[in-house]
């Protein structure tokens, strides 16, 4: 039987240990924190169970979903299913795809946007069917600010559309943004069936939506899972791995770029890989968390925010807890995509500052005034998904080790789908 090492726990490592012993390995999973999950966990502060960051996930995350079936994760349980949309405070752009099949959901979805005029509305319609006729896709890639200028995208209709939602998907500027990659996310949205379209809101923390599951799985099955083992040392001899000495037959590297690319300094043949991986840079999220009583309750699961950091509106998103997890009841998620600018302020002032934002965003006053407040940044949630970036394949040069996680070379950005994608293709590569 194969022994394989699985170096990281998130959801590409996770997805990897899975589909190996679905396949007959025998896999021993290393994650160096106590939690499962990598950049999308749960975490524990105050007594309360949060997230490092609040996620979506679309109907048309096939592997992702497949995959939480395959563990025991009961879809209908685990997550609130809404039609696609991007939703503002009341008296703000109202987008809301109707249950219709496509592409009539998205045609109405138009007709019947509030908040755009009839010139935005036919600049949408000329840029969907355009990138419907272009298969979603771009031979040569550009920042997405050059894509929607070449189609003549409206201000209006890119402050309220365009820029969150490359915000929300890329982690990345418009002005740097890949194109390429931003046209996968839409057409797996906006260009997608009614259902793949569906936004899916994680009812449960993170790590138990899906890494959880998935170690109880893989433990039932004879696979060993260590938390709190950071690997310090890899090392090739006659043919197998030493991970800090213990001897494996194959490795997946499924931490961090920068993770592995410590890994992987001390081998010569890894020498351009490393490179690659050195040239990533990074971009950071932060969610601020606002708790008010029990009774407080938005008029929908989520809203997008009018960010205006020159004013102090930094939030971009906002999520009500407490309508996806009644335990969570006045618990108000505000989401800051990259956030450098955001981060660096005290975080006492940024929280304020975002609370006065929701207040004066749904006309509420006292939803400036929470009872608690917790700013939580992601420094590396994600790498910059810029155009023309070259994403390292999950083959290696190095005989019996491969690569998996969302920055790998593949059509999607750093989601947990990019992450479950790659665990999958690097564990078929060793089997």
């Amino acid at each position: 039987m194969l022994n394989v090492a699985v170096v990281g726990g998130g959801w590409s490592g996770c997805a990897a240990a899975v589909e190996l012993v679905r396949r007959g390995a025998a896999v021993t999973l290393f994650e160096a924190a106590r939690t499962l999950g990598g950049r999308a966990r749960r975490i524990d502060v105050a007594g309360r169970t949060l997230d490092n960051g609040q996620h979506i996930l679309l109907g048309a995350y096939a592997s992702s979903l497949k995959l939480m079936r395959t563990v025991g994760i009961d879809r209908g349980r685990a997550v609130l299913s809404v039609p696609l949309q991007m939703r503002y405070p009341p008296g703000g752009m109202q987008f809301v795809a109707p249950r219709l099949p496509a592409p009539l959901h998205l045609a109405f979805a138009l007709l019947g946007a509030k908040g755009l005029d009839r010139e935005d509305k036919l600049a949408m319609a000329r840029f969907s069917t355009a990138a419907r006729w272009m298969g979603w896709s771009l031979d040569n890639d550009c920042p997405v600010a050059e894509l929607l200028e070449r189609f003549d995208q409206t201000p209006r209709l890119v402050d309220l559309m365009w820029r969150p939602l490359c915000l929300a998907a890329l982690n990345t500027p418009l002005e740097s943004a890949s194109a390429k990659v931003f046209l996968a996310v839409l057409r797996d949205s906006l260009g997608a069936r009614r259902q793949a379209s569906d936004m899916l809101l994680p009812r449960h923390d993170l790590s138990a939506l899906f890494p959880d599951a998935a170690a109880q799985w893989l433990q039932q099955r004879g696979a060993i899972v260590r938390l709190g083992a950071k690997v310090s040392q890899l090392q090739e001899n006659n043919g197998r791995w030493l991970l800090d000495g213990e001897a494996f037959d194959k490795v997946v590297l499924a931490a961090s770029p920068v993770a592995t690319a410590a890994l992987l300094a001390p081998l010569p043949a890894a020498a351009p890989l490393v490179e690659q991986l050195a040239a990533f840079t990074y971009e950071p999220i932060t969610t601020c968390y606002l708790q008010y009583g029990a009774g407080v309750r938005l008029p929908q699961p989520f809203f997008a925010l009018e960010d205006a950091p020159a004013t102090g509106h930094w939030g971009q998103f906002v999520f009500d807890r407490g309508q996806l997890d009644p335990a969570q009841a006045g618990l108000l998620a505000v989401v800051v995509s990259a956030s450098g600018e955001a981060a660096a302020l005290p975080q006492q002032e940024l929280a304020q500052a975002i609370a006065a934002q929701v207040a004066q965003a749904f006309g509420r006053p006292e939803l400036g005034s929470p009872a608690w407040l917790k700013v939580v940044t992601e420094k590396r949630a994600t790498y910059a998904c810029t155009a023309g970036l070259v994403r390292p394949a999950n083959a290696t040069p190095l005989d019996g080790l491969v690569l998996a996680g969302d920055y790998t070379a593949g059509e999607y950005p750093a989601t947990l789908e990019m992450a479950v994608r790659s665990g999958l293709a690097a564990a078929a590569l060793l089997h």
